[in-house]
């Protein structure tokens, strides 16, 4: 509606909500107003109808149904529904029965009388439709077995927004030229039954906006209307009431192969399932130091176990005796080195055990004598024995 007043506001009302229209009258040099009610798509509403709808003002009233294409399988549901609601709404507006036939027959004689405009004069776009005169004025096709069956005596005017949603159906959604096909057979052919004119409209794309206010002020005010039927883009479709018959609708059948015209709607046009979109639950990071002292306890509660170093070197653990600080190079190296954690020789090994515990006490007695401080690696060791002093003198002496 924003779109149609010319406005850059889309102020949506609850409701029954009233907006306007402005008209201009070339033929006239006159303007005026278009009552524009727009009822809330919840049934809880529908009460407000007698409102907008009344006796007094059915006769110049115009229907508008409107459906969402981009959920298509709302489609046919809405229509039926809304249309019922109307239908027993001008039920209960308690209209002569003359009269209300008199509608009835108006609309017949309009739909019937329906004649493509390719002689139209574009020289005054606004200018009221002639009645037809001459031989042909006679001539009137019958009506269809399934043409204007629910007449309401007003005019009928379906109108599908969002048509720009078709590509991204076909995209995610994996719907083909088929379902729009059958999505369309289904709408003409219930426009067929209230004698409604169909137009597919999309704002975000500006398709069809100002054709259909063209003729919603030719339903109305009777203003000449020029446009004929467009069928070949399926996103801009507009066929005018009195244009469409079965054989033509018939047209879309033959591009059907998986599915049949009398197919139930909602069997083939279904929702697609619901993506659950799997959300990441929210972490929220504790404060640092909270967290520290959280390990901090956790630690203090586990049971004491005993270091490698303790594990590796039961000697140096014993001794108790600190290691050097502050030295550097191969002495500090050889402190660490697991040698040091040598017991002494068993009598009972033989062989290369035996010459092992000798070189490493040897080692030991060298490092204890260049550093020459008490607690000192070497010591770590213990005293050996004097057969082993014997054999690390010679060794020695054999080295100088």
């Amino acid at each position: 509606m924003a779109k149609l007043q010319g406005t850059d506001h889309n102020k949506k009302g609850r409701g029954l909500e009233y907006l306007y229209l402005n008209v201009h009258d070339e033929d006239r040099d006159d303007q005026t107003r278009c009552n524009v009610w727009i009822l809330d798509g919840d049934l809880y509403h529908k009460g407000l109808l007698k409102f907008a709808v009344s006796t007094e003002s059915l006769h110049d009233s115009l229907a508008v149904f409107v459906v969402d294409m981009s959920r298509p399988w709302t489609i046919m549901e809405s229509l039926l529904k809304w249309a019922s609601v109307l239908r027993d709404h001008v039920d209960k507006l308690k209209i002569p029965p003359e009269e209300m036939r008199e509608m009835e027959q108006n609309m017949v004689k309009a739909f019937q009388e329906y004649t493509e405009p390719e002689d139209a004069t574009p020289s005054s776009p606004q200018r009221r439709a002639q009645p037809a005169g001459g031989d042909d004025e006679d001539v009137v096709l019958p009506l269809g077995e399934n043409t204007l069956t629910h007449n309401l005596g007003i005019p009928v005017l379906i109108v599908c927004t969002k048509c720009d949603a078709i590509a991204v159906l076909e995209k995610e959604h994996d719907f083909r030229e088929e379902h729009f096909d059958f999505i369309q057979s289904h709408v003409r052919r219930f426009c067929l039954q209230y004698g409604a004119g169909l137009i597919y409209t999309s704002v975000k794309e500006e398709k069809n906006v100002d054709l259909l206010y063209k003729y919603v002020v030719h339903k109305v005010y009777d203003f000449q209307f020029t446009t004929p039927a467009l069928v070949v883009e399926k996103d801009a479709v507009f066929i005018p009431s009195g244009w469409d018959n079965e054989k033509k609708i018939g047209i879309l059948h033959e591009n059907f192969t998986t599915v049949r015209p009398e197919d139930p709607f909602e069997d083939f046009v279904m929702q697609p399932p619901v993506r659950k979109l799997v959300h990441d639950k929210e972490v929220n990071a504790e404060d640092e130091q909270v967290f520290l002292m959280k390990q901090q306890s956790m630690l203090g509660k586990q049971p004491a176990t005993p270091t490698r170093g303790a594990t590796e070197s039961p000697g140096r653990t014993a001794s108790g005796s600190p290691r050097p600080t502050g030295r550097t190079g191969q002495p500090n190296v050889a402190s660490v080195s697991p040698m040091t954690a040598v017991k002494k020789p068993d009598p009972n090994m033989k062989g290369a055990a035996a010459n092992e515990g000798v070189l490493a006490n040897f080692f030991n007695s060298l490092l204890s004598k260049k550093t020459g401080a008490p607690g000192s690696p070497g010591s770590a060791t213990g005293s050996p024995g004097p057969g082993v002093q014997g054999s690390a003198k010679k060794t020695e002496a054999g080295f100088d």
